[in-house]
């Protein structure tokens, strides 16, 4: 424990060199504004809050003296990051704002980056994990430009903050390795040591997942990176930071291992109390050595040592009740294991005390988140007003720039307005005269372009009038050399069937015949179809019952005006059928007795 307070001491090392360089009267009074913001910086890391603002404080002025506004940029953005950390919402955003104005008039891009860090705190706070992110890549877009490994680390690390919340394990995996890798090149040990630890938490989750003993072991390999840089760096790795990455290798110890592995107890322990010793004489570990303690009671009581169990759990309180702002969920953790103790022991009395206190400590920390989310409000209503005022100045001066510019267009059209008519002037008189010469040219021609386009539309009309005859006449004979050529075939089929009489009649011979009528009939409708497509189609959608081949053929008889002598011919039926079978068509058509089947033929075909 010797080493260990030793190397607490070296932490002030850093803080009282930087102010004892600043202090140096030899020291260029131009040089004074970094060395503060360093020094800031330093205080802020170990919790030491007042002497931090104070610190920022002196940067900014002299900063803003000799007209540096990117150190003027960081000054403020120290002071955001402060204020977060204490949650002084009230005046957040106003640093915030300033920050921004300070880097626009740097016009450098770490100024930039470094006022968009100051976004990212003051959206942290405000529970808003979306421009979180966005900030995040605004900044190291501008990082982009000109680099700052150790600004970079800061907002990898804050992305890996917002996707572990998010339980995003890749993006969580890949933001903490790329935090390590610019807190390396940094040389920010403190911010490497939490970046060590971020990467410890990504193999944690990959463990979680896979239950693949390595990723445990990298989550300890890393933990334990974490703690050898404390002791390699003396002075450059805060207490706070060292001390939680004690408690979070306890606390894995107690919860990856069985309660039987005694190696692993001894670590849990040996670490819970390395964090107290660290933290010992801090006025800002609480927090961290009340986790310690807790870790070590839960141990006692697993040991069944009731006393010491007893012990933890007291100091726990009594660390906690010495924080100005005690963070009121470990405080409300802490009196509800005390209560069930004592409720367990049967000391009723005390265990209803601290029932009573964990009452007490959940009203104040509904107080204070109460008052936290008033804050939160405010500055979201202030932002939203800020932004539409800012969006309405942007409407503006959009339109003033647009009224500029019609006015501009106006003036230039009026000048060559102006100008047109001074020189058309001139003209004016020989102008008129061609211009009258010109009309009646043109009505001439227009009369006679008329007249032309009267006898071309007259001669249109001719041609296609002389066109519909033609192609009237045309399906005409279309369809009587169809039924003709048809009516050949069916000599012909007869005179085979007379050469071949008294030859057994078979049901092959008949199905044959219909097959060779059924083809010849589509090959005569393909043709008719050909000269008239419509006519087949729009007998059949005037039915109200199929019509049959048959009855297709006989109704393409009638439509070319043949006699029911000639159909009965043709068809090879007697004149009774035919008739018959007019009358059925008639009625599969829909069409009343009195109506006359041969016009309606006729009015569908044209």
């Amino acid at each position: 424990m010797i080493m260990l307070s030793f190397v607490a001491r070296a932490q002030n090392v850093i803080i009282d060199s930087l102010r004892s360089v600043i202090d140096n009267p030899a020291l260029n009074e131009k040089e004074k504004p970094a060395l503060l913001y360093q020094l800031g910086q330093a205080n802020r890391v170990s919790k030491n809050y007042e002497i931090a603002v104070s610190n920022a404080k002196q940067c900014i002025v002299l900063a803003l003296k000799y007209k540096n506004f990117t150190v003027a940029t960081k000054g403020y953005t120290l002071l955001a990051t402060i204020k977060a950390n204490t949650q002084q919402l009230a005046t957040l955003k106003q640093t915030c704002d300033t920050a921004v104005i300070m880097a626009q008039q740097a016009n450098d891009p770490i100024a930039m980056a470094y006022s968009y860090y100051a976004k990212v705190w003051l959206y942290r706070m405000l529970g808003n994990s979306d421009n979180v992110v966005k900030y995040c890549q605004l900044g190291l877009k501008e990082l982009e430009k000109k680099a700052d490994p150790g600004l970079a680390a800061g907002f990898y690390y804050r992305l890996y903050a917002v996707n572990s919340d998010w339980n995003n394990e890749a993006k969580v995996n890949f933001y903490a390795r790329k935090a390590v890798e610019n807190a390396l090149q940094a040389k920010n040990y403190d911010l490497l040591s939490n970046a060590y630890t971020a990467l410890s938490v990504a193999h944690e989750y990959n463990y979680n997942k896979s239950k693949n003993k390595a990723q445990l072991d990298s989550f300890f390999f890393y933990l334990n990176r974490s703690e050898i840089l404390y002791r390699q760096h003396s002075g450059r790795v805060s207490a706070n930071t060292y001390g939680i990455t004690c408690i979070n290798i306890a606390n894995a110890y107690y919860k990856y291992f069985p309660q039987t592995d005694k190696n692993a107890r001894n670590q849990a322990i040996e670490h819970a109390n390395i964090a107290l010793s660290v933290l010992k004489n801090s006025n800002n570990g609480q927090e961290i050595m009340a986790s310690g303690l807790g870790i070590l009671s839960e141990y006692a009581r697993r040991d069944g040592n009731t006393p010491q169990e007893e012990k933890y759990l007291l100091e726990a309180y009594r660390v906690m009740q010495t924080d100005k702002q005690p963070y009121y969920y470990t405080m409300i953790n802490v009196v509800t294991g005390l209560s069930e103790f004592y409720e367990k022991r049967g000391e009723l009395g005390k265990a209803l005390d601290f029932q009573k206190k964990i009452t007490e400590y959940n009203i104040k920390n509904f107080n204070q988140e109460q008052a936290l989310n008033t804050q939160k409000l405010e500055i979201q209503y202030e932002t939203e007003k800020k932004n539409s005022e800012m969006q309405a100045l942007k409407e503006k001066e959009k339109s003033r720039r647009l009224q500029n510019y019609l006015y501009g267009c106006i003036a230039i059209a009026s000048v060559l307005g102006l100008l047109f008519m001074f020189r058309s002037y001139h003209f004016k008189l020989r102008y008129s005269m061609q211009r009258e010469k010109q009309l009646q040219l043109e009505n001439q021609e227009s009369e006679l372009q008329v007249k032309l386009e009267k006898e071309e539309q007259a001669r249109l009309r001719a041609e296609q009038q002389l066109l519909e005859t033609q192609q009237q006449q045309l399906k005409l004979e279309m369809m009587a050399n169809t039924l003709q050529l048809e009516h050949k075939n069916r000599m012909l089929h007869d005179i085979k069937d007379k050469l071949t009489e008294g030859d057994p009649v078979n049901m092959q011979r008949i199905l044959k015949e219909e097959m060779l009528l059924d083809n010849d009939f589509e090959h005569a409708t393909l043709q008719i179809q050909h000269v008239h497509p419509e006519f087949f189609n729009l007998l059949n959608d005037k039915a109200k019952k199929k019509l049959t081949l048959l009855d297709l053929k006989l109704c393409a008889y009638l439509y070319l005006k043949m006699d029911t002598r000639q159909i009965s011919q043709l068809m090879h039926i007697e004149a009774k059928s035919v008739r018959m079978s007019r009358y059925r068509i008639k009625q599969k058509l829909g069409l009343e007795k009195e109506e006359d089947l041969n016009l309606f033929l006729q009015k569908l075909g044209n």
